[in-house]
């Protein structure tokens, strides 16, 4: 673990080690079934791959993990390294690439063609990293023909804009803001941030319906809990429920 300057999942592997990454914050607001059970899954933005993982020990038949590292982020100048801590985890899990697959590429360079369908995507910290949101779901409904679960930066209870944290877009407003240099988080790689009921909507915009939508937390204390979720199907009724 300590060969690398920087860790974003903290990854339960087997032995009793465990990577030092700090997220997520809370697993079980993510809303993921405990059975994905001969499930076909895509992970958008693994990174060192803790919901690829997730996904192979709740019964997924085969995941896909995509990264494409353009933005470099890390922590005190720190650099992440590609796909270095992601196969550190594959190898002492004993996952074969046949069941578990990287891929480094974008989001925006999907196709059915060349990936397939998939019956799960998850889309987790990535959309407001995006400078084409709309269209990253677009493709992702292109892919899926089952369950999406995306987790995103609100501005339900934050915005840069109106005064910071407690001053943002409070109950259902539709309202999306764009960052062109560091004014969220002081990072440049966000470019934009939805409230969570305009987040539901570009998920239903993009071909997904029964629409669920929740907070990771009602009265977020700091901006990094200032995140919504939302799931979203093309199966009537689904068979995933966020749990």
């Amino acid at each position: 673990m300590d060969a690398f300057d920087y860790w974003y999942h903290r990854i339960e592997l087997p032995h009793g080690v465990t990577t030092p990454g700090w997220a997520p914050l809370s697993t079980e607001s993510y809303g993921i079934p405990e059975s994905l059970e001969g499930k076909r899954v895509l992970d958008v933005g693994s990174w060192d791959g803790y919901w690829a993982f997730e996904a192979l020990k709740r019964g997924a038949k085969e995941v896909v993990a995509i990264d494409d590292f353009s933005d470099h982020l890390g922590k005190d100048g720190l650099q992440r390294t590609a796909w270095d801590t992601f196969d550190v985890c594959r190898d002492a899990f004993g996952y074969s690439d046949a069941v578990c697959k990287r891929l480094e590429m974008t989001v925006y360079d999907i196709s059915p063609e060349e990936l397939g369908s998939f019956d799960v995507i998850f889309f987790f910290g990535t959309l407001y990293h995006l400078r084409y949101p709309l269209l990253a779901l677009d493709k992702l409904s292109a892919l899926c023909g089952g369950t999406i679960f995306v987790e995103s930066a609100i501005l339900d209870d934050f915005s840069p804009y109106k005064g910071g944290l407690n001053f943002g877009y409070p109950g259902k407003q539709m309202v999306m803001e764009f960052y062109p240099g560091d004014n969220y988080g002081h990072n440049s790689t966000n470019w934009w941030a939805p409230t969570l009921n305009c987040l539901g909507n570009m998920v239903a915009a993009a071909g997904f319906k029964n629409i669920i939508a929740w907070k990771l937390a009602d009265k977020p204390v700091d901006v990094g809990a200032c995140r919504g979720f939302v799931s979203g199907s093309k199966l009537d009724p689904t068979p995933l429920e966020p749990r």
